[in-house]
This record gives C-alpha cells, structure tokens and sequence, in this order.
C-alpha cells in the first residue's frame, strides 16, 4: 500500500507487519508504528481539544489559584519532561554525525513534536491557574492516552534490553524511556485531583460550597463527589443544611439577565415586526393602531436557544460519541461470537472482552455527563421562566390579569415551565434516534442483506400508527389539564369560604360539585391507560414482528440461506438498539408538543398587556404633587366605557382630601386611577413623590406582624413604636401570645377585619411616603378607635399632617376637618370644594350629609351643634323634619373589632415576660404548623394503603401476566439458539425445508404469546391503579371537608390545595406507569440472570457478589434520593405561595414600589429549590455511573466466562447470553431508578393519607334521631352553664347561662375579645361545647348531626364570601328553591333590580371571590340567602367593614320587616342599632355579666351597657 511505504522510507524500517501483529501468540508492533502513530495520536488530541480549554478559560470569571505544591510540581515535572525530550533530540543529532549510523525523519520528529506539546501542555497549566480552572479534563486524557500509548513501546523496550544489553544505543533508550514513562504516570496522577479555589472571584457563597468543583476529574467523571452526600443521607435524614449553595452559574443572578437580554430582543423584534401599522381618520382625529389581537406575539422560545444553547449543544455532542459507540458492541460480538467458533489464541478472546467492557464504560460515561448537562439546561430554563413569569404578573394589566385566575397563574409556574426540565434531556432523540436507525439498518444489511427491508417496513407501517395514538393521548391531556384547572379552581374557592361552607351546611353541594369534575376527568384517564397499553403492545410486538418477518425473509428468499450462531444474535442485539430510539422517538415527539402547548400558554401569558408606566407622569416640576386633568379611565380593554369621566383634579402638597359618595360611584377607582392601575382612555395624571396605599380589604403577608408593617424596610424602634401606639395596635399586640412577632396565616386569616385594616395602615404610615391613599381605611374599627387614628394619623393635627392624603370615606364626621372634599356620583365628579362651599351649594352633598347627619351625634356636642346649625342657617324648617328622619334610620359606630385575635389564638394571655427570647416568641405562637416533611422509607403502611385500593386480586393477575411474559420471551430466544446450532438443517447442501418451516412455525407461535401476555401485563397495573386514584380522591376530599374548621385555621390552603393538586395528580399520572415499569424491569432482569446462568452455570458465583453491591448501591441511593426529592418539593410550595400571595397583592405591591424586593425574594425561594433539586439530578446520575458499571461488569463476565468455557459451549448459547447481557445495563439502571420513582411518588399517596386522616368533626346527620322536618318551629334558645374555647386551654365562654324565648330579638355586645363571636360558632358547633349545652326548642344540639343542625339555623356572616359559578348557584347550591322564591328573596334584599339589568340575570357568572360585584352588593347577597331559608332563628354578625351607611340601613330594615317572626341574635358592634330589641347580652372577658331588656340597663348608671352607650354618645 501506498502509505506504507512513504511511512517505510520515514521510519527506515517496516510500518505494518500484520505476522507479528495479528496472527501470532505473542503479539507486537513495529518500531516504525511506535514511533509515529502512537506519539502522534495523544499530541493530535492535545492540540486539537485545548480549544474547549481555551473556551472556558475565555469564559472563566475567576481569577489567580494561588501557588501551592501541586500546581508547582506539574509544572516542574512538565519542564523535566521537555528537558528528557531535548536530550533524546540530542542523543538524536549526535547520532546522525556518526558516520556508521543513519537517522531517520521519524526519530527526529518524534522528540520534537513532544517538546511542542509538552509546552502547550505547560502552558495550558498556567492559563488555567490565572483563570481559576481547578480541574482540566484535556489534560487528565492527555497524560492518560500517553500512558496508554507508551505501554507497546514499554514492553518493547524491556525486552530489547533483556535481549541486547550491549548495544549503547539499546541502553540509552531504555534508561531515557525509564526516566519518562514514571513522569507521565506520575503526570497522570497529579492530574487526577483539583487545585485550590481561586483567589479572585465574583461569585458569593451562603453555604457550604458544592465540592463539584474542589474534586479532581476522575472524581467528576464518576460523580464520587457526591458519595458524601449519599453517606449523610443512609445515615440520617437530610435537612436543608446538608445541601449545597447553587454553583454560581445555576443561580437566579447569572441566569436571568442572561434570559432577560435575548428576550428584550425578541420584544423589540416583535415591535419592528408589527411595524404599528396605524390608520388615521379625519373624522374623529384619531390615530387607530392594528388591534392587539392580530399582533404576532413574541415567542419565548427563540430567546432561550440562544440564552442556554451553548450547554445543550455540547451534550449533544456527547450524545452523538455515544450513539455511534453504541454499535460497537454488536461488532465486538460478531468477533466473540466467530472466536469461540473458530481456533484463533486465547489473547484475542480477552482482548474482545475487555474491548467490551472498555466501550460499554464510555458509553456510561458519555450518557450519565449528557443528562447531567441536559438537566442543567433545563434547570437554567425554569429558572428564567419563573423569574419571568413572576415579574411579568407584578406588571399585568387589570384586563389581562382578569382572563385568568390566580390558580392558572401559578400552573404556568408549576407546571409548563416544570415541563422544560423533563424534556430537555430526551430533546436530542429527535435527531438521534433516526441516526441510530439509520446506523443499525446499515449494519444488519452488512449482515443479513435486502430482508433488513422486510422489517424496515414494519416498523416505517408503526410509525404513524403510534403517532395516531400519541396525538389522542395529547388531545386526552389537554383535555385532563383543563378538568384539573376546574377542579382545583374550585377546591381553591371551596377551601377559602369552608367557614361559610360549614355555617350553610353547604359541603355536600360542593363537594358532588368537585366530583363531577373529577368523574369526567377519570374518564379521560381511563381512555389514556387503554390506549398506553396499546402503544405498549405495540411495542412489545415491533421488535419480535420485525426480527421474525426479517429472518423469515431471509431463510426464505434464497433456498441456501441458514441462521448462524453470528448473524442470528448480532442482528438481534442491532435489533434491540432500535427499540430503544423507535420506542422513545413518539414519546418525545408528544412530549414536544405538550411542552410547544405549554409555551403557547406562556407565550400568551408573557405578551399580555401590561399596566401602562407612561400612563402616570413623575414630573417633579408640578407645583401639586397629585393632578389629574380631564381624566377618563376604564377597567379592562381600552375601548371599553370609562368608569371614571371628566375627572380633574389638583391636590395641593400636604392637604388632606377626602372622598365621598355612595356604593358603586367610583370613589376606589379614582385611587387606582391616581396609581395607575386603570386604563387611562385619554386625559393626563401626574405625581410625584413617593406613596402609601392602604386598600379597603387589607393585603397581609404570610409573616409575623413586625414585618408586615416594615414592610422591607429596616427597624427603627422609636419610630416603630410611635407608629403602633398611633394606630392603637398596642393593645392588640398584648393580647396576641407572640405580641408582635405572632405569625400571621395566610390572608390574615388569624386577625380580625379591624385588626388587618390597622396593620395595612401601620405599613403605611412605618412607609413614610410623600403621598397617601387611603381607602376608607377606619371602616372596620370601632368608632373611638376611629376618633384616635383620625386624629393621631390622618387629621389635620396627626402623624401625617405634612403629607398629601387622599382619603376615601363614609364618615361624616370628620369632614370638616378637612381641606377639600370631593362628591362623587355615577363615576363622575359631581361637587368639590371645602366643607362650607359645599353646604352653601344645597346640593347633592348636603342630601348625603342630611343622611348622614346623626352619624355625628357621637362626637362632642359642639361639633354636632355647628353642623346642625350649618344646616338649619342653610335649610331652614325643613331641617328638622328631615333630621327626626334621618335619625331614627341612623346609625351610630360604636364597636366593631368583631374577634380580637385574642380569641382566635387560644385564650388571652397578657404578654409573656420579657426574658422570653424573640426566637421563642416566634417558635410559641406560629399558627402555621410548619409542613412535615416525612423521614425515613415510606412506611409499609403507604405501601399496604395503595395495594388495598388498588385490590389483591389485581396485583396478582399483574405479577402473573408479567411472569409469563418473560416466559414467552426468552422462550422464543432460546428457540433461535437451538435453531442457529442445528447442525442437521443442511443435507447435501440444500436446507431442509421441513425442518426450517417448522422452526420458523415455533417461532412465530412463541411471538404471538408474547405480545397478547405484554397487552395485559400492561394494561392490568394502569386499571388497578386508575382504580385506586379514583379511590383515594374521593377519600380525601371527603376528609378534608369535614375536618374541623381549627383545622383550617391552622393549615395554609396552598398546602391543602397542593395535595388535590401535585399529589393527587402524581396518583393519576405518574404511579400507574411507574408501578408497570417496575413489575416489567424485576422481570426482565430475572429473565436476563436466568439465561446467563444457563448457558455458562459458573456466573452463578458471580450473580452474588454483584447482586449484594448492587443492593447496597441501591439502598444508599434510595434513601438520600427519597430525601433530596421530599426536600425539594417543600422547597417550592414556598415559591408559588408567595406568587398567589403577589399576585393578590400586586397593586399594593405596585404602589409602595417595591416590586424589585419581592422579585429578589421570589428568586430566592427559586434558588433554595433548584439547590435541593440539582443534588437528585446528580444523584441519580452517580446511581446510573455506578449501576451501569455492574451491568458493564456482568456483559464482561458473561464474555471472559464464555471465552474460558469456549471448548464445551455452543457459539448459539454464548450469542443468547451476550446479546442479553448487553441490554441488563438499560434495565438495572432502569428498576433502581423506578423502584426509587415509586418509593418517591408514593409520598403522595403518603401526604393525601395524613389529610385523608386528619380528625373529624361530629357526624353530618345521625339517622334515626333527627329532629323532625319542621324544628325548630320556634326557635327558642336556651343556653345551660356552657362553656366554649378553642384548642386546648382556657375557654372563651364560661358558665353561660339564659334562655331566648321565641322571637325575640336579642343583642349580644361587648368589648373587643368578650366572646361574641365565640357564641355564634358555639351555636352552629363550629366549636364544640367544652361543658353544658345548647338547646333549641328543648332539643340539645349536640345530640343531632352538624347538618341537620346547621341547615335550620341561618347566618349573616360578617365577611359576604361567593364563590365562582352563577348567581343563582351561590343562593342555592342544591337547587331547592323555584326562581320565583329566589325573586322574591332578592327583591326583599334590594338587588332585584340590579340582577334583572345583568344580561344573563339569575345565571350571571360570578367572578372567583365575587371580584365583580362591588363589596356592598357582596353583602346584600348574602342577606338574599338568608331570605331564602329563612328559618326561625336567624344569627346577624353585624358587618361593619365596608358597607356604606346607604346598604346598611337596607339591611337593618329588611331584618325588621322581614324577621319580624323569628328569634334573631345580632352581634352588635354599633349600638344604636339594638336599642329596639328586647334584650341585651352582655359579655366581658368570657362571662356574662348583665341580661336585660336595654331600657332597664340604661336606668343603672353602673351598667356596664350604660358605660358603653355613653362612650358611644348614645346617653348625655
């Protein structure tokens, strides 16, 4: 050949000499092939490879590893090396100058190219010192193909020097090579661990450092760095702290703006693409640009490939070596198989085995550093997706925001950017298992010729039979997705208004609602778990139809042809490396295409509109601070009608504005006009300052008092104590067990209305804005709490007297106090001027004040003698006649903190001493029980709990169905053996056709067993286990509404919600096919062991060794993986509350401003739950590394046993036991993984099982001893020595003692925390009585059931809470009442005409929480429901917060004409409205002290109740 011969003339000597290589007992190479080939090969790769290194030490933001002893003594040694080299050149050119010896090119260049190299190698050593990289993976496979490489020239040069010690050039060499051989190992091994952490670097770390990048690269390659981790995690639970800080590049910092500077790009991109193509018509002057919905939107796609494509295509490089290694192994095969035929020296057959083994190591390796990096992409990606998400919501506009509930919002978040994780690792089959195919068909037509097309066929014909498949199983999905949206919207509301749910008796009306979505969607499982067995039978079925048709064709086709041991199991294992690729392609193809739906819906998320920066001018040169001109503002889109018209507005600097008019005139949507949370339709707002807000329902966070009123900002004792005694919150803290370090439930759900509108004033005011706004915050106080705040904080003489206010009320009494006051009416302004302006006027103001008047009867009396003089100068007689009316509907406030938090948080306790520590305050009184993470293996009792729901029966038949599976195919392998090994198929050199037809009869025969059993192997676990999620939901929401409302109290919705959610959904999708898999992989594995055991019976002593390392690698890895995932999935909880919680609070957010705080605290939590979730990515990598090798030890046992016993074994067997071998890698790996999938996933049946658990309340309805149909017919109440408390402790009513004859009406007062509210929930056994009793109508309440109990009592609850779903639905659920009664109940309460203008009247769709009814109609609905049922007794919570004066009075007169009949109690917070009734409770401190008609009370003057009218103004 050509080349060897220039390389002959190069060398002086021979290149190749197949004689002394290949066919030979002892095998060598040439001298000539020493010189070249092997020092070439490890110089090419070094200068080919440092480009990657050069790339990182470019990226590399680290800077100076200080010089220690190991990076100086590479250095050293790498310096002795050059130096040996120029000796040899040396030694070299003295040689050429002796005449007798000629020198050849090759021992020039070899020296020469090694000195080049050795100083790149140098070189690279400092660069990666300067650049911080601790660990070069170059340079570690540099020194070790250079060892690799010397080994031939090694053995040479020993035996030359045994054989010829004389020759001074032989010495030479051999001491030269003694000297450099020891250095390169040496080399090697210094190579193999990292240098110290940089000097410089950016990055900053919290905690422990992750030691990824303190481990050399051996220990990278396998992932060792990680066994300390799984030792913790066997010997104890992990906590958080065991876990490591993120790797800097991973973190929220580096990758978001990384994401965020591709995607402004996209945005701008979309601007020029949609060019504003505007048109302008003369007519109406205006400019109308291109509608919003024919804009393309911009797509989040293109900006993550190029924010995280990098990393993705260097594994895909990885995934590309490792492809085309994969088929390797069969050649290796072929080889074996032919060695054991054939006669050739032992050598070759180790060499074959260990060549298996080597390349089977690779593959490992490659695989497990591809995932790695995937993952890490994926990681990187939901990363830059939540952040996003999350400030993109903070932005939204109102119309935007209104399209979807908070609940979708936060699935975005959890679950379509969650989908990018799973499927950036499997993204790359797309292009690489064609490749595979591709690769296999070209081999096996090397093999078996043109019949590989018979099988193509096969599997070209499944091909879009799966895709049918795999796109109704798509359709199913959505279809799934949606159901499950609906369900958990609901649960949402259901668990957010279960007190109302309770106090109605309602539960079951939900609860069949739940169910009915939940039915509709275990159908659509179960058609999935039908067509899953499908495509699984498909599968089963490709790969024995395409081996069965393709040897049938080939047998067939050409008379001569015979199945040999080597083409029979080479073409199988080429087989089986298809399946894989064919099996996974659809799969990712759908799961591409779920995550393309799941980037619509982000993509649609991420351009909604946003809230208009521009709308709002900051323009400091304004002589006022807040300005509005010819405003017109709209909620939602923009062309819809404007709310607010023609509204000017100029608020000088530190004046206090108040606004007024009635319900629905747009006094709130003026402030959010001034915030610009509304559509500006044209007109111009300006501020400038910063500002407070403080919103008519109080936004509270999930966080102890403290922080809620610092609100980020830090604490100034003085000031934050001048603050609280303002907002006359100090006594409220002294009741609360924690004072102000309590934590507070989500929503405040542990405060009372009065409590949480002072915290979000207390924010404000600790805020120290320029400008206030203020939506009528003192609605829910009690009217000398009120006096205080007005005159401490807001009024002319308070905290903020410098600043401007503007202030939102329905108190008249402070009008005058202020510097303007503005009226307005049907959204526009209808009056605005000063106090006295406005009375001159006679207009619409003095009406609202006429009406209003007796309001202020409670202040001093000179205050109300000037306003009654005001109005008599400007009304004259009419005055009084008006006055008398108006004071007989008036009303007064006089108390309204309906529970002190006191109550709620067990009894009051005075504040603990103060040598209790802060810390331990928090510890006492957190109300939240922190979630339990569970520890240890799951319990057997999970386990016990599934199967049970599951059916014995049904875990039987599957374990069966699998057994003979495995039967049929090992079976039809065997069968091949047997017929590749027949000796007796060829006489006289034709083929038996007989013999071959009967052959291929068997065959075919085994086949069609195999895939009927693997139908129903498949299909059998999917049944049970869809059988089982149907079980446990039911299970569970059944459970968790008739907990006890304590139990609510204490634990967060989103924990709940996340058990019907994620948990319930890992139950219906992930478990049925986990649990498949596992039965199937313990099979197959089975199967695999059995096969080999029977064709070399010596791997019996092997199985065990490698079955106990196997076991102790599993158990180690299951323990610490269970952990990490549990600790992960506490870790994100955290996250999306905290989104729900932002979202609610978006516009409080937005207006103090601090958008960016709670952006770095969401990216925060991200982090904390990427560090817990990268440790079980590696995790599971270190677990695949470690079992791939013990399947990579058996394939290498099965080889060297096959080559030892190759005298006694038929070649058909060692083909069956290799080609089986080769795939138990995939499967070990496969069941661990699995088994730990399972052992994970069941927590969710574990977590649903502790709610499915949680303690009861008493029985719905107890049969037989119901009272009858029409109790109570009275309503008469007595109450004997009862006593009522939460939890455990004191109780909250002592010894109550009295009777309630039949209608009467009676009102119950008291001061703050007297245990008003306690007796209403003891009435409906909210609370259950801790001594005596409760009778109505002579039957003891506790005897009967909680529903037919509280179905026959009604409640006006204080907060109005709807829920979703029509109008008609929230007045009654259970469908009971004709629409004529349902009319009629809302005509009493006063909203017939509003519901008859909706266009969809009775069927109107209610907003989640009633968003779109305005707080005052809320109530009345409630009072609608009330009417409806109308039972005898009937229990008033008086609402105080919120109503306007105008509803109230509605209210007050509808309960007297329309209750005249029955028993009412009225929690009384005002008094004036409960003189009339004819008789007063009163309570103090848990005790009832005074009982009597109210006229009697008011004769002793040392009544408590005369007391309370005083204060109230009542009595002069």
């Amino acid at each position: 050949m050509s080349y060897n011969s220039t390389l002959d003339g190069f060398c002086g000597s021979k290149f190749w000499d197949s004689n002394l290589t290949w066919y030979t007992d002892s095998p060598e190479l040439t001298p000539c092939f020493q010189k070249t080939v092997l020092i070439w090969i490890p110089c090419l790769y070094l200068w080919v490879t440092a480009l990657f290194d050069m790339y990182y030490i470019l990226h590399s933001k680290e800077r100076n590893i200080p010089w220690n002893l190991l990076n100086i003594s590479k250095l050293a040694i790498t310096c002795l090396l050059i130096v040996v080299k120029f000796v040899d050149l040396g030694v070299t050119v003295h040689n050429s100058s002796q005449d007798d010896s000629i020198v050849y090119n090759a021992d020039y260049y070899s020296p020469i190219i090694k000195i080049f190299t050795f100083g790149l190698s140098a070189t690279l050593l400092y660069y990666n010192r300067k650049f911080g990289m601790r660990a070069s993976g170059v340079l570690f496979f540099f020194w070790l193909l250079l060892i690799l490489a010397g080994l031939p020239q090694l053995r040479s040069e020993v035996i030359r020097h045994y054989q010829m010690e004389d020759d001074e050039n032989v010495k030479y060499n051999f001491i030269s090579y003694m000297v450099y051989y020891p250095l390169i190992v040496l080399m090697f091994i210094l190579n193999c661990f990292a240098d110290l952490p940089p000097k410089d670097t950016p990055y900053k770390y919290e905690k422990n450092q992750c030691p990824e990048s303190a481990s050399g690269f051996p220990s990278r390659l396998t992932f060792s760095w990680f066994d300390p981790l799984a030792l913790t995690g066997f010997r104890r639970s992990l906590t958080d702290n065991d876990l490591w800080a993120l790797n800097p590049p991973d973190s929220s910092i580096e990758v978001v703006p990384r994401f965020d500077k591709f995607w402004e790009r996209s945005l701008m991109k979309r601007e020029d693409s949609n060019g504003t193509k505007a048109t302008y018509s003369k007519t109406s002057a205006s400019v109308n640009f291109k509608p919003e919905s024919e804009k393309q939107p911009a797509s989040i796609l293109p900006a993550l490939c190029l924010a995280f494509g990098g990393q993705f295509l260097f594994g895909a490089l990885l995934k590309l070596i490792n492809d085309t290694l994969m088929f390797l192994s069969p050649q290796i095969l072929k080889l074996l198989i032919g060695f054991v035929e054939g006669n050739e020296p032992d050598w070759k057959g180790y060499l074959y085995a260990i060549a298996l083994l080597a390349c089977a190591t690779i593959q490992t390796l490659l695989l497990a550093h591809y995932f790695t990096r995937m993952y890490l992409v994926g990681m990187r990606i939901r990363t830059a997706l939540t952040s996003a998400i999350y400030r993109k919501s903070l932005r939204m506009s109102n119309s935007a925001r209104k399209e979807s509930t908070v609940g979708e919002i936060v699935n975005l978040m959890a679950v379509d950017a969650q989908r990018f994780i799973e499927l950036t690792a499997y993204l790359n089959m797309i292009w690489s298992a064609p490749l595979q195919i591709a690769l296999a068909l070209y081999f096996l037509w090397g093999i078996l010729g043109p019949s590989v097309l018979a099988g193509l066929a096969v599997m070209i014909i499944l091909i879009p039979v799966n895709g049918l498949i795999a796109n109704r199983v798509k359709t199913l999905q959505i279809k799934q997705m949606k159901y499950k949206d609906e369900r958990v919207k609901l649960m949402n509301e259901v668990l957010n208004g279960i007190k109302v749910l309770k106090m109605y008796a309602w539960e079951p009306s939900f609860e069949d609602q739940v169910l009915k979505i939940r039915n509709k969607e275990m159908n659509v499982l179960k058609q999935t778990a039908y067509l899953n067995s499908a495509t699984s039978f498909i599968w089963s079925c490709a790969p024995f139809l395409v081996t069965f048709l393709t040897f049938f064709t080939y047998v067939v086709s050409v008379d001569n042809n015979k199945l040999t041991a080597t083409n029979t199991f080479v073409s199988i294992s080429l087989f089986y490396t298809i399946h894989l690729p064919l099996g996974l392609l659809p799969l990712v193809v759908v799961s591409a295409i779920e995550t393309s739906v799941g980037i619509k819906r982000l993509n649609k998320f991420m351009n909604s509109d946003e809230l208009d920066d521009s709308a709002v001018e900051h323009d400091p040169k304004e002589p006022n601070p807040l300005l509005i001109e010819n405003g017109h503002f709209s909620w939602g889109a923009k062309d819809s009608d404007p709310v607010l018209k023609n509204i000017n507005l100029h608020i000088p600097r530190g004046s206090l504005v108040a606004i007024v008019g009635a319900v629905g005139s747009g006094k709130s949507s003026l402030l959010s006009a001034l915030l610009g949370e509304m559509n500006k339709v044209s007109g111009r707002v300006n501020t400038h300052g910063s500002i407070a807000y403080v919103p008519q329902q109080a936004w509270i966070q999930n966080a102890t008092l403290q922080d809620n009123i610092l609100f980020g900002k830090p604490l100034d004792k003085h000031k934050y104590n001048n603050v609280i005694s303002v907002c006359a919150l100090k006594t409220d803290f002294d009741m609360l067990p924690g004072g102000d370090q309590t934590e507070i439930g989500e929503k405040g759900i542990n405060l009372s209305g009065g409590q949480k509108q002072r915290v979000s004033l207390a924010r404000a005011v600790y805020y120290d804005a320029d400008n206030y706004f203020l939506d009528d915050p003192l609605s829910a106080v009690d009217s000398h709490v009120g006096k205080h705040i007005f005159d401490k904080v807001i009024g002319p003489n308070g905290l903020l007297k410098s600043k401007s206010r503007v202030w939102v009320t329905h108190n008249v009494s402070y009008l005058a106090q202020t510097d303007l006051v503005i009226v307005l009416r049907d959204g526009e302004v209808s009056e605005a001027g000063t106090y006295q302006q406005l009375l001159e006027k006679k207009g619409a103001f003095a009406e609202f004040l006429l009406h209003h008047l007796s309001d202020a009867e409670r202040t001093s009396p000179e205050e109300l003698n000037e306003i009654k003089q005001d109005l008599e100068t400007k009304l004259g007689s009419e005055f009084h006649n008006k006055l008398q009316r108006a004071r007989s509907l008036s009303e007064s406030n006089s108390e309204s903190d309906q529970t002190a938090a006191g109550d709620r948080a067990g009894s009051v306790k005075r504040r603990t001493p103060d040598d209790v520590t802060q810390n331990e305050l928090k510890e006492k009184n957190k109300l939240i029980e922190t979630e339990k993470t569970e520890t240890g293996s799951v319990k057997w009792g999970v386990y016990k709990h599934y199967l049970m729901s599951v059916g014995v029966l049904a875990s039987v038949v599957t374990v069966l169905m699998n057994l003979v599976l495995q039967v049929f195919q090992v079976g039809s392998n065997y069968w091949l053996a047997e017929w590749s090994n027949d000796e007796t198929m060829i006489v006289n050199g034709t083929v038996d056709t007989n013999k071959r037809d009967m052959y291929l009869g068997v065959y075919g025969g085994l086949g069609i067993g195999q895939a009927i059993s693997s139908f129903f192997a498949d299909l059998m676990p999917y049944l049970a286990c869809w059988r089982a999620s149907r079980y446990i939901h039911a299970l569970l929401l059944d459970n968790v509404l008739k907990a006890p409302l304590q139990f609510f109290e204490v634990t967060p919705v989103g924990r709940i919600l996340s058990r019907f959610s994620k948990d319930i959904d890992v139950v219906d999708t992930l478990l049925p096919s986990q649990c498949s898999d596992v039965i199937y992989c313990a099979f197959e594995v089975l199967g695999t062991l059995f096969v080999i055991s029977y064709s070399t019976p010596i791997f019996l002593a092997v199985i065990v060794p490698i079955g106990v390392v196997y076991y102790v690698i599993q158990r180690f890895y299951v323990a610490t993986s269970r952990q990490l995932k549990r600790l992960e999935s506490v870790s994100r909880s955290p996250i999306y509350s905290h989104f729900g919680e932002s979202i609610t609070g978006a516009s409080t957010i937005r207006a103090y401003g601090v958008t960016q705080r709670f952006i770095k605290e969401s990216e925060r939590g991200v982090d904390h739950n990427q560090s817990c979730y990268y440790p079980s990515c590696i995790a599971n990598r270190w677990l695949a590394v470690r079992l791939e090798m013990i399947g990579n030890l058996i394939i290498f046992f099965a080889a060297v046993l096959a080559v030892l016993g190759r005298e006694t074994i038929n070649p058909g067997l060692v083909g069956l036991s290799i080609s089986y071998a080769l795939q138990i890698t995939q499967t070990l790996n496969w069941l661990v993984r699995m088994t730990s999938e399972v052992e994970t996933n069941i927590v969710a049946v574990e977590r649903i099982k502790e709610y499915a658990e949680t303690e009861q309340e008493a029985a719905w309805t107890i049969a037989g001893s119901g009272p009858g149909s029409t109790w109570p017919e009275t309503g008469a109440l007595q109450l004997e020595r009862l006593s009522l408390g939460y939890r455990a402790g004191e109780p909250a009513l002592r010894d109550l003692t009295c009777a309630v004859p039949p209608r009467d009406k009676l009102a119950i007062v008291g001061r703050t925390g007297a245990g008003k509210s306690t007796l209403t929930l003891g009435l409906f056994r909210i609370v259950e009585a801790m001594s005596g009793k409760i009778l109505i109508d002579g039957i003891d309440i506790s005897t009967i059931g909680l529903h037919q109990l509280r179905s026959r009592i009604t409640i006006i609850p204080q907060d109005p809470v709807l829920f979703s779903g029509t109008l008609r639905m929230n007045l009654d659920p259970f469908e009971a009442y004709t629409d004529e009664q349902l009319w009629r109940s809302l005509e009493h309460a006063h909203l017939k005409n509003f519901v008859k203008g909706l266009p969809s009247g009775l069927l109107h769709e209610i907003s989640e929480g009633g968003e779109n009814l305005s707080v005052g109609q809320r109530q009345l609905v409630c009072l609608a429901r009330a009417l409806l049922r109308k039972t005898p007794l009937l229990v008033l919570d008086e609402a105080t917060a919120a109503v306007d004066l105008e509803t109230d009075e509605l209210i007050q007169k509808t309960i007297r004409s329309e209750f005249a009949s029955c028993t009412v109690l009225t929690i009384a917070h005002r008094l004036n409205t409960i003189m009339d009734s004819t008789r007063v409770m009163v309570l103090d401190k848990g005790q009832l002290v005074e009982y009597a008609p109210p006229e009697q009370l008011l004769q002793d003057k040392n009544s408590i109740f005369y007391s309370m009218a005083k204060d109230a103004g009542l009595v002069n």
